[in-house]
């Protein structure tokens, strides 16, 4: 690598001397991009959202009746309706206790400004916010030491659960708890920050927690509850709790179900679409009903659907020159879309750098150092907050509304929630009137406060708030990102209400282009569309908002995309989880799945020794293993010059010439083992199995016959010029696969026969004792090796998935991705067209990065 320079001959001359890919690389930390966009990745493991069809499950579905497939429905909609209930409780405790930690913070502080105010002991109110503010931070940040996963929104992380990618400790209790306490305190802590986002988060930890009947946090607290116990039907409870998060956040239960169908969920079904809508109306109605019930002592008027409201966009009756918006406004509100994509896309660039930053600089350090950046971004937020209120307000006449009224929002509400400081009666201080509130109430205020607001404090605010904004989104406690950009979004639509009604003379209602503005700064920066658009439109109650409000989306949407991508998927790539997007690009289809497979294989037989499987699971990371056998009686076909079979040999060199290495390092490991005679196996001389007479069924004798479990490899022996063709290309029959986690469970359970013996005297295992230990599976360092004998022999023909989806190896990309997309598979095996595996597919094949990286080689080699 000494060679690689700026010279294009250099750069050339270690593609070649360097076989490994740009992601490899990548992830080595040998190279970068051009940007550094990508920095150093763990290798995340995928989720089983494909159906295992081994035995112990057709026996499962032998004994299904009519009866027992409706009492499992039952149980999976009574799941969906308790998930539902739960999200909106816990709605209703963030939000209760939200309000009450704000409403003492700021009556204090309001006090204290007011009596200082002639007294000129500002500097005392000022200490009181800060003590408040950082109180409530530090408690936040440290819930978030507790669980780091607890961090940020959860809305990338939720959305790479929902595609198949597993992260450590997202869906835990301990996060739960984390992420509730912790955004509450947050929020109250005077971050701008929202509670939105960790909802949604929130709400997939209660979908995937609920239907176990179990938790890692409480290990001796165990229900007898066999339902539900694959990644599949957890997937399906995530998407619902999911939805549910949204629907209770904005009272937006369609919304929640478009959200996890258009960001979430990688695989959906119909079925699916009407339980996660009875989820989030469940959600929406609970938390509708006791927020009703609490605030207005009316139970059961439902009148607070969500967390938050925009309020109900009213003309007067009988006024008939009021209009919500015509068709001239249209073309203002493209303009809007399109300013709006722009400081998206400049707002994810900068929280990107950001993001970078602390990856690099703060995150390896130690962790009482994020506790003090949070302490440092309260502590600049609370000095900005209260300069602007006290300094930069101005003055301005309340105004009774004459022209424009709203339902839901009176003008009595919206005046109580306006700022006087420093100015007299019957006025109120602009900015003070933005800043010193709630972000909720601020957002009504630019929504439907009839007075106006000065052109210099909304620019002012609007820079501001946004910086402020952006610099929080990554810090160390729970936060969300909707309802900063919603009201960064509703400030720059109200200052081009302004310019348009005061400078131009145009009759206009300011509410709309301050919500078009919300969402155009909102679309800009998510770059959601459809279910955003129903989210506002629910928000609001105005269908009428729906076209106005799609065009500034999509608008919004394909001039940020211009730019860079949305601020989810741009943590989601910082991370390095290797998420599948929608479909591949068309140019992708020159290559095929023999380009981009894993041609290096870790295989089991389908009898295999218990010091094989040991070796295997200790030195090797792999998550599934094909069973095979050693298809010798093709092997004189093999050489016969068949076009089909021949170019397989490309596939197997680099197969056979790594199986003499991890022979050796399976021996070497073995040496651990607390069994001497497993210690001395790799120094027996194995016996070689005879080769069968021709016309006997190759598979029958495979499965009944005790061979030895691996090649006559030997520790002191390496591939050499001696070795005939069909020892180097020894062509290997696919029966199946076989998971780690299956593999450790027999092991731990003590499935296996003696040398002596018939397979059919190997103890049998039910499809409940194999899934006992979901969602956490023992380790193979939890296999306590003292108890095993190395010559026994496990048979996992009964317990492999015999029937998994396969490709050909000339199988198009396009092709390829959509099977593993949409069918939601870990492992893609490449059989050709005799029934010999030749590579396996993972997700890590399938991203964009690593597709680009083989297309690159591709080209030069074409």
């Amino acid at each position: 690598m000494a060679c690689c320079g700026g010279c294009v001959c250099c750069q050339c001359c270690c593609r070649e001397a360097d076989s490994r890919t740009p992601e490899e690389l990548t992830i080595l930390g040998e190279i970068r991009d051009e940007e550094e966009e990508i920095l150093p990745r763990k290798d995340y493991e995928s989720l089983d959202y494909d159906r295992c069809i081994n035995e112990p499950y057709v026996e499962v579905l032998e004994g299904m009746d009519n009866k027992k497939s409706r009492k499992y429905e039952a149980v999976s909609w009574i799941m969906v309706f308790t998930i539902g209930v739960t999200v909106g409780l816990v709605g209703l405790f963030v939000d209760f206790f939200v309000r009450l930690f704000t409403s003492i913070k700021f009556s204090v502080v309001a006090n204290s400004v007011a009596s200082c105010t002639d007294k000129g002991c500002l500097a005392l109110s000022l200490l009181e916010l800060l003590a408040f503010n950082m109180t409530f931070v530090f408690i936040a940040s440290m819930l978030v030491l507790i669980e780091p996963v607890a961090a940020g929104s959860g809305i990338p992380e939720i959305k790479s659960y929902l595609n198949g990618v597993k992260i450590p400790g997202i869906v835990r209790l301990r996060t739960f708890v984390s992420k509730v306490v912790g955004v509450l305190f947050s929020v109250a802590g005077g971050l701008f920050v929202g509670k939105e986002g960790p909802m949604i988060h929130s709400g997939a930890i209660a979908g995937a927690g609920i239907p176990q009947f179990q938790s890692i946090t409480f290990k001796r607290i165990k229900f007898n509850f066999p339902y539900f116990r694959s990644d599949r039907d957890k997937r399906d409870f995530v998407s619902a709790g999911a939805a549910a998060g949204v629907a209770a956040a904005f009272g937006a239960p369609i919304g929640g179900t478009l959200f996890s169908l258009e960001e979430g969920s990688s695989f959906w079904n119909q079925a699916l679409t009407w339980k996660v809508l009875f989820c989030s109306m469940s959600a929406t109605f609970t938390l509708n009903f006791f927020r009703s019930g609490i605030n207005f002592h009316k139970w059961g008027s439902f009148q607070l659907p969500g967390l938050l409201n925009f309020g109900e966009f009213k003309c007067p009756d009988g006024d008939k020159k009021c209009l919500l918006w015509t068709a001239v406004d249209l073309t203002f509100f493209i303009l809007m879309g399109v300013v709006g994509g722009l400081l998206g896309a400049l707002f994810n660039c900068m929280n990107k750098h950001l993001a970078k930053y602390r990856m690099r600089h703060i995150h390896p350090k130690a962790k009482f150092i994020r506790v003090i950046e949070s302490l440092l971004v309260a502590m600049m937020t609370t000095l900005v907050t209260f300069g602007a209120s006290m300094l930069l307000g101005e003055c301005r006449d309340l105004v009774t509304p004459t022209t424009h009224n709203t339902t839901l929002s009176s003008s009595e509400e919206i005046d109580s929630t306006t700022r006087q400081f420093f100015c007299p009666n019957k006025t109120y201080n602009d900015m003070a009137t933005l800043f010193f509130n709630p972000q909720e109430a601020a957002i009504l205020q630019l929504f439907h406060q009839h007075g106006t607001f000065s052109p210099v404090t909304l620019s002012v605010f609007f820079i501001l708030y946004v910086l402020l904004a952006c610099w929080t989104y990554g810090v160390s406690v729970p936060s969300g990102l909707f309802v900063p950009l919603l009201l960064g979004g509703a400030a720059f639509g109200r200052l081009v209400a302004n310019i348009l009604s005061v400078n131009l003379g145009m009759d206009i209602y300011p509410g709309t282009f301050a919500l078009i503005g919300a969402a155009a700064f909102l679309g800009g920066a998510v770059r959601m569309t459809i279910s955003l658009t129903v989210i506002l439109i629910e928000s609001t109650n105005e269908i009428s908002y729906g076209l106005p409000i799609m065009i500034t989306l999509m608008v919004a949407k394909w001039t940020g995309d211009f730019f860079n991508k949305g601020i989810y998927d741009i943590h989601i790539d910082l991370r390095g989880v290797p998420l599948l997007e929608w479909e591949t690009e068309v140019e992708m289809d020159k290559l095929i799945a023999s380009d981009i497979m894993e041609p290096n294989l870790t295989y089991v037989y389908p009898h295999t020794r218990v010091q094989s499987l040991v070796s295997i699971l200790r030195t090797t990371v792999y998550h599934a293993f094909p069973v095979v056998t050693e298809n010798r009686q093709n092997e004189r076909d093999f050489m016969k010059g068949n076009i089909l079979i021949s170019n397989n040999i490309h596939f197997k060199k680099s197969s056979v010439l790594t199986r003499a290495g991890e022979q050796r390092r399976r021996c070497q490991s073995m040496k651990s083992y607390p069994s001497s005679e497993l210690r001395n196996i790799c120094d027996e001389q194995t016996v070689t199995a005879e080769l069968p007479e021709e016309g006997e069924d190759m598979l029958q004798q495979m499965l009944e016959r005790r061979h030895t479990p691996y090649p006559n490899l030997y520790p002191d022996q390496s591939p050499s010029e001696e070795w005939t063709m069909e020892e180097r290309f020894r062509p290997l029959t696919f029966h199946g696969l076989i998971l780690r986690s299956q593999l450790v469970t027999l092991l731990i359970r003590g499935v296996c026969y003696a040398e002596n013996e018939s397979s059919a005297s190997q103890p049998r295992l039910s499809y409940a004792e194999m899934t006992e230990d979901y969602p956490r599976y023992p380790d193979i360092h939890d296999v306590d090796l003292t108890l095993l004998n190395p010559r026994m022999i496990v048979d996992v023909t009964p317990y492999m998935n015999p029937c998994p989806y396969t490709v050909s190896p000339n199988t198009r990309i396009s092709q390829v991705f959509n099977l593993f997309r949409t069918m939601g598979l870990r492992h893609l095996p490449v059989v050709n067209a005799v029934g010999e595996i030749v590579g396996i597919i993972t997700r890590h094949n399938l991203t964009h990065e690593f597709l680009e990286g083989k297309l690159r080689q591709h080209h030069i080699t074409i």
